[in-house]
């Protein structure tokens, strides 16, 4: 379905000046990554539409990004600039008339979510909107699910603003308690052993920094993953996706992690590094079954697989997710926008006997990756292919196998304009990939959110059900370690 063309306008006399996109909103435009950021929320209780259009006329009409259009300067060669609009709130928010009790309600729910990514928002309107699913799920009382195009913001900027809205269940009139990543305390200590160590941690900060990016170049030129049965022959960015969700207990990554003496990412990565691989294994393995009975519960991977994630990360000073006041003040350096760089995270496909592996592997990787400065060059080096090599040198690259985003969400229960959020799943779509990976936290649980072309992922659950298998074996493998040591 083709979106339509971008109102063209001419600036009348006097008329104030308007915003340029940015570079990164305008590469958000391009055919193979034209994307839109999806958040789908589920409720304790049923939706009231007109309280939350009451609402959002208070809180997302305010910000200027949603309440402008996307218009071309014909002046300027048709740059595309902001320009604020009069915005009619029945327009964002679609309420459809649905029976009650009708049958797979789960089903239906994840239909539509996945039936918006065969459709775009026209331009002649601020692109976000908001459906409102009035009906009971398995996890849910209600559904809403938000829209927005990415060239509005990054997920950083959307869970600001989305838990701006939001308060305390235990207490109605705070705000919930941000995610914060916690920094080293700095050693002040000058000894000669000291200095010898920050020098070493500079120069291995330098040599990994342009070995990433050396790879990151080659990447975007010619170094392709390995095709499997999770990668698509081109960029599949127009194609429709399905969205699936598992949910598990975070106090289990917790106690992984905890055991591991590593981080919930790195946790989550070895998760996926097993899941993956099983799903594989168990693709391959039907490939072979035809030409060899006994393939099947064996080992069926091939040696070698090129499988690399592109991990989106958040290259604001401030860590975590800056409060919504913070990112809206001009001199604050928690900016609204596209603020996102990438890092290339390569994975092991293989099966280990001790599941355990995959975590210390995902924390070798993990650990290295922390010790580069890759994310902010691929930031800078996408804004200056766009600046002076147009859209295309400056796009997203293609070659990866699957892209990988971890949001911290609240630590306690929050309500959204007075409803009791019971979870939240953030996900996207028009990226060039066939699968994202989405783990959102939330309370005491962690959300999987998979966005999948299923041209080429047909059975997106099947992965889900290896991911959430991958993180009940880790966690046995840990529980039997430390019975072990005890003994």
């Amino acid at each position: 379905m083709k979106s339509l063309r971008p109102i063209r306008v001419a600036k009348e006399d006097g008329e104030k000046e308007s915003q340029p996109l940015s570079p990164m909103a305008r590469v958000f435009h391009e055919p193979n990554s034209n994307v839109y950021i999806v958040v789908i929320m589920g409720f304790k209780t049923p939706i009231n539409s007109d309280v939350v259009k009451v609402n959002l006329a208070q809180t997302f009409l305010k910000h200027p990004r949603f309440s402008s259009l996307q218009v071309m300067d014909e002046e300027n060669g048709g740059e595309m600039r902001w320009v604020r609009t009069e915005v009619n709130i029945d327009n964002h928010v679609i309420v459809p008339k649905l029976d009650p009790n009708m049958d797979c309600p789960d089903k239906f729910v994840e239909d539509y979510t996945s039936n918006l990514s065969k459709t775009t928002i026209s331009r002649s309107m601020p692109m976000w909107d908001i459906h409102i699913l009035k009906v009971k799920t398995s996890e849910a009382e209600s559904t809403s699910i938000l829209r927005v195009h990415h060239s509005i913001g990054d997920g950083t900027s959307l869970m600001s603003l989305l838990l701006s809205c939001t308060r305390k269940v235990s207490n109605p009139t705070e705000l919930p308690t941000l995610p914060t990543l916690k920094k080293r305390n700095p050693n002040d200590s000058a000894g000669f052993w000291h200095l010898l160590l920050k020098l070493w941690m500079l120069v291995l900060l330098c040599w990994n920094t342009v070995v990433d990016v050396v790879i990151f170049l080659a990447t975007i030129l010619f170094l392709k993953d390995t095709k499997t049965r999770l990668k698509g022959a081109s960029p599949v960015g127009s194609t429709a996706r399905r969205f699936v969700h598992r949910t598990i207990s975070l106090d289990d990554v917790k106690l992984v992690k905890n055991a591991m003496g590593s981080t919930v990412n790195d946790v989550m990565m070895a998760i996926t590094q097993a899941g993956l691989s099983c799903y594989l294994n168990r693709k391959y393995g039907d490939d072979h079954q035809k030409d060899d009975e006994g393939a099947k519960g064996k080992n069926n991977l091939p040696k070698n697989i090129r499988l690399r994630a592109t991990f989106c990360m958040n290259i604001r000073p401030s860590a975590g997710i800056p409060a919504f006041d913070d990112m809206t003040r001009k001199d604050s350096e928690a900016r609204w926008g596209n603020h996102i760089g990438y890092v290339l995270f390569p994975f092991t496909i293989a099966l280990k006997e001790n599941p355990l592996d995959y975590v210390r592997d995902a924390k070798i990787t993990g650990d290295r990756k922390k010790a580069t400065l890759e994310s902010k060059f691929t930031y800078f080096m996408a804004r200056f292919f766009l600046n002076f090599c147009g859209t295309k040198m400056g796009n997203f690259p293609t070659q990866t196998t699957l892209w990988f985003s971890n949001v911290a969400g609240p630590q306690e229960e929050i309500s959204y304009f007075g409803h009791p959020v019971t979870f939240i799943a953030p996900t996207l779509y028009g990226q060039p990939n066939a699968l994202m990976i989405h783990v959102a936290s939330y309370e005491n649980k962690m959300k999987i959110i998979l966005s999948a072309d299923e041209n080429i992922i047909p059975d997106p659950h099947q992965l889900c059900d290896d991911l959430q298998n991958s993180l009940s074996l880790i966690k046995d493998a840990v529980i039997k370690s430390k019975r072990a040591a005890e003994l």
